[in-house]
């Protein structure tokens, strides 16, 4: 039984909402943070409590709070109580085997996606999922584990300049689905790299792990298209309904998230185009290939078979045989054959079969 067939089994009969953690546990301990600011302040508040965040809720600045970890169920149904969230959302929040979605509630907006990343070894594509749930003045984010790519924004945000310090916390989640986005470019980069070294590889690799390595990458781009499809549907649905979570100036930048979305979509199909083509040019040659051996093979059969009729017949034992008493007989015999070897190399070479 596979590892998510264990988790699911686990959630056999409960009743719906029931909070259960599905997939890896990733971090030890639940790190909790608040990013709050307005236009004058900002803190960075690292909590110890999951009832630290509480008064939160009601503020008018803008409150991001993250949670990393989510095997700690019971703080999260607290918070979840705390904050109004519907506990079948929160059931959302801890399956990490669900694909991105989008839900309108009345009082906040769900959106759950994929963080993608480069292991250190440049081999892996690193996936985690990350939810978010907007309300009015405070957004709550979930993380598997601890570590994120939004350093570079928390640091820009303290930036009293910065559009991010004027605006409502719909332009905090545009920014990080941005920042999200945007690290999936690193992912394409990471898979042209790859099919670089494929391109370079299958004129010269006749191997089966040529093969693998081709599959194995092309899984990779499935997964990929997986986690990029969705989120183009769920921008679709933003930009096509009358979405009350985000005002209209923040509507134009997710425009441009949305564009970059089909870019890498289509990127995505090209790539698996490309490896596609890889394939079939590789069975292409491995066919070639074979075609020149039963050649050669056809060719050496064709040479052999009149010089083993020659063969044959002086070969039989026969006591009263014409040739038997010829004193070069020997001698003769050995040249026909190299006659007939000659001149068949000859007649293949016209042929261009050589």
């Amino acid at each position: 039984m596979t590892s998510t067939e264990n988790f699911m089994s686990k959630k056999a009969g409960l009743p719906p909402g029931t909070l259960i953690h599905i997939g890896k546990k990733t971090t030890e301990e639940q790190r909790i943070t608040v990013f709050d600011y307005n236009p004058e302040e900002l803190k960075e508040i690292e909590c110890k409590n999951i009832e630290d965040v509480f008064p939160f809720r009601d503020k008018k600045s803008v409150s991001w709070i993250n949670i990393d970890g989510l095997h700690e169920t019971e703080n999260i149904a607290k918070l979840g109580e705390h904050f109004g969230i519907h506990p079948l959302v929160l059931e959302d929040v801890l399956n990490t085997r669900l694909r991105p979605q989008l839900e309108e509630h009345d009082e906040f907006l769900f959106i759950s996606l994929k963080m993608l990343g480069i292991s250190g070894d440049q081999k892996h594509i690193i996936t985690e999922q990350i939810s978010f749930v907007l309300g009015e003045n405070w957004l709550i984010s979930f993380q598997e584990r601890q570590g994120d790519i939004f350093d570079g924004l928390r640091h820009r945000a303290k930036d009293t300049k910065r559009p991010l310090r004027k605006r409502g916390n719909d332009y905090l989640l545009y920014r990080l689905l941005d920042t999200i986005v945007d690290h999936y470019f690193f992912i394409i980069e990471h898979i042209n790299e790859k099919i670089e070294v494929l391109d370079k590889r299958v004129l010269i690799d006749s191997t089966n792990e040529f093969i693998f390595e081709v599959q194995k990458l092309k899984n990779k781009i499935i997964n990929f298209r997986k986690v990029v499809t969705p989120l183009r549907e769920m921008l679709t649905t933003v930009k096509k309904d009358e979405n009350e979570f985000f005002e209209e100036s923040t509507l134009i930048y997710l425009n441009d998230v949305y564009d970059h979305v089909i870019h890498i979509q289509e990127t995505v199909e090209s790539q698996k185009e490309s490896l596609t083509s890889l394939l079939e040019l590789h069975t292409s040659l491995l066919g070639h290939k074979m075609n020149q051996i039963m050649k050669v093979l056809t060719i050496m059969a064709s040479i052999f078979i009149p010089l083993t009729f020659v063969a044959g017949i002086y070969g039989m034992n026969f006591e009263y045989m014409p040739e038997l008493g010829f004193r070069y007989g020997y001698f003769i015999v050995w040249g026909i054959m190299i006659l007939i070897f000659i001149g068949m190399l000859i007649y293949f070479q016209r042929k261009k079969w050589l």
